[in-house]
């Protein structure tokens, strides 16, 4: 049954309580291509192998920041004949070159977010089942396209 307790549902603990994270995939001009929900207290490198596979990435250069640098991902990206762009973190025994100038066009999914959070709906989760909340993320993208 839809809209039951039992449901899964993308909302979990953090440090400043019950929270959903928004993943996406932005062109190079920063317009949103796929949305998918987590809970807020699951790492972001679980989902961007599923994310990734919506849709075709051959060919493009896949930007991300530290949390996607997992061995997986790099080796998901570059067996779809896709290149990356990401920094390695701080622990990590084999590091990898990054061009950090292009790394700098990553602001564009920072920006995409930063519209996306005027809309009160959204920054606040006023939406109780994922599939309504995720409906208003593609209205809200949508307005950010056409502003």
């Amino acid at each position: 049954m839809v809209g039951k307790k039992s449901e899964d549902k993308a909302v979990g603990m953090s440090r400043g309580g019950r929270n959903t994270k928004i993943h996406t995939l932005v062109d190079g001009l920063g317009n949103p291509i796929s949305f998918m929900l987590s809970p807020g207290n699951e790492h972001d490198s679980i989902r961007a192998i599923p994310l990734l596979k919506q849709i075709d990435i051959r060919g493009c250069n896949i930007l991300g920041d530290k949390a996607y640098g997992a061995q997986t991902i790099r080796d998901y990206i570059s067996s779809q004949k896709a290149t990356y762009t990401i920094p390695p973190q701080d622990n990590c025994k084999e590091p990898w070159s990054v061009d950090w100038h292009t790394y700098k066009e990553r602001h564009l999914v920072e920006c995409f977010f930063q519209q996306l959070k005027w809309f009160r709906r959204i920054f606040t989760r006023y939406d109780k089942l994922d599939a309504s909340f995720l409906a208003f993320v593609y209205i809200a993208a949508t307005m950010v396209l056409l502003k």
